[in-house]
C-alpha cells in the first residue's frame, strides 16, 4: 500500500458518485453504460426496447430487422399452408415445395401491402388472416421507420476513447492521462470533462470502495476538433499521490470519465462516458502524437488508428512513487 493512502481516504472520500461502497465489479462499461444488473422486475419492465434498439450497432440492427421479417412471413406462410392452398388462387401446385414458396411470397406481398395480384385469398379464413397480416405489416413498418429515424436523429457525441490510460511524466511530477477524439465530421464546441475514481481499500478486514473527484489540468476546451489528452496531475491533492507501479497493479481502481459537449448540427448537448480499470493503466508511458500536417501543409491529418499508441517513458523518482 502506498504511503499516505489511508490519510487521503479519510479526508477526501465523496459519496456523490452515484454508486455505493458495496457495489462490485466495473462501474461503467467501455461503451459508457452502467455495469448494473437489475432484478425484481420482469424482462418487459426491466428493458426499454426502444433504447435497446437505438443502442444496437448498425449491423445488428439491420440483422434483427431482416431476421424478424423472415420469421414473421414464415409464420404466416405456415398458417396459410395449414388452412390449405386451395384457399389461395394462382398457387403453383406442381409439388409441395413450390406451393410453400408461393405461399411464403404471398405472405411477404401481403405483409408489405404490395399485393401483385397473381395470388389472392379465397374464403373467410384466408381473407381474415391476410387482413390481419396487412394490418400487422403497417404497424411493423411504422415502428421500423421510427427506429430508423431515431437512430439517425439522436444526438450523439461520436467520441472515441483510448483503450488505455497511462501514468506519464508531467510538469516534473507524474500524471494520469487518457485521450479521446471525434471520429465523425460533427462539430463539437464547449467540451468539458469530469473525472472521478473508485478505489477499493480494506477497512477492518472488509473491502470497501471509496470515491474521489479528480481534478484535471484542463477541464474545458472551446472546440473539440483534434484529439484531447485529459490530464490528472498526481500531486499532494491527488488520491494517487504516493502510488507506486505495484499499487496501480494490485489495488482495484476505476477511473470514470464523463464528457459533455455542444453539437452545432443537433443544436443540443451530447454526452459520452467511458472508464479505465487497473489492468488498463500503463505505468511509465506516454502517448504518441496522433495528428500531423499533410504533404501540402495546408491541413491537419488526425489518425485515429494511433489513439492507443504509446511509448515507454521515464518517470521522476519524486513523483508518484515518493
Amino acid at each position: 500500500m502506498a504511503r499516505g493512502f489511508r490519510k487521503k481516504i479519510t479526508q477526501e472520500n465523496t459519496e456523490n458518485s452515484g454508486f455505493g461502497s458495496r457495489a462490485s465489479g466495473r462501474f461503467i462499461n467501455k461503451d459508457g453504460l452502467p455495469n448494473v444488473k437489475r432484478k425484481g422486475v420482469n424482462v418487459f419492465n426491466r428493458l426499454s426496447w426502444y433504447h435497446t434498439m437505438l443502442n444496437l450497432s448498425s449491423f445488428r440492427f439491420i440483422t434483427y430487422l431482416v431476421v424478424m421479417y423472415i420469421l414473421i412471413n414464415l409464420v404466416f406462410a405456415l398458417i396459410y399452408y395449414s388452412i390449405g392452398v386451395e384457399h389461395l388462387t394462382g398457387i403453383d401446385k406442381s409439388d409441395p415445395l413450390n406451393e410453400f414458396i408461393d405461399v411464403f411470397f404471398f405472405s411477404s406481398q401481403t405483409f408489405t401491402t404490395v399485393g401483385y395480384g397473381r395470388i389472392a385469398p379465397i374464403g373467410f379464413t384466408a381473407s381474415l388472416v391476410a387482413t390481419f397480416e396487412a394490418f400487422l405489416g403497417l404497424l411493423t413498418f411504422a415502428i421500423a421507420t421510427g427506429l430508423f429515424y431515431g437512430r439517425f436523429s439522436r444526438p450523439r457525441a461520436y467520441l472515441r476513447f483510448s483503450d488505455i490510460a497511462v501514468i506519464a511524466p508531467f510538469q516534473e511530477v507524474t500524471a494520469l492521462m487518457f485521450r479521446l477524439a471525434p471520429y465523425k465530421n460533427n462539430a463539437l464546441t464547449d467540451a468539458d470533462v469530469t473525472l472521478s475514481t473508485a478505489i477499493e481499500i480494506n477497512e477492518e478486514g472488509a473491502p470497501k470502495i471509496n470515491f474521489y473527484r479528480l481534478e484535471t489540468h484542463l477541464s474545458k476546451i472551446n472546440t473539440l476538433a483534434l484529439n484531447w489528452t485529459v490530464v490528472h496531475k498526481i500531486d499532494e491533492n491527488s488520491p494517487f499521490y504516493g502510488f507506486s507501479e505495484a499499487d496501480f497493479k494490485n489495488i482495484n481502481i476505476e477511473i470514470i470519465a464523463h464528457v459533455r459537449a455542444f453539437d452545432e448540427v443537433f443544436s443540443n448537448t451530447v454526452v459520452q462516458r467511458s472508464s479505465y480499470v487497473s489492468r488498463e493503466i500503463i505505468y511509465g508511458a506516454k502517448f504518441v502524437p496522433m495528428y500531423y500536417p499533410d504533404k501540402e501543409k495546408d491541413s491537419t491529418i488526425l489518425n485515429l488508428d494511433k489513439i492507443n499508441e504509446y511509448q515507454k517513458a521515464e518517470l521522476p523518482v519524486f513523483g508518484a512513487e515518493r
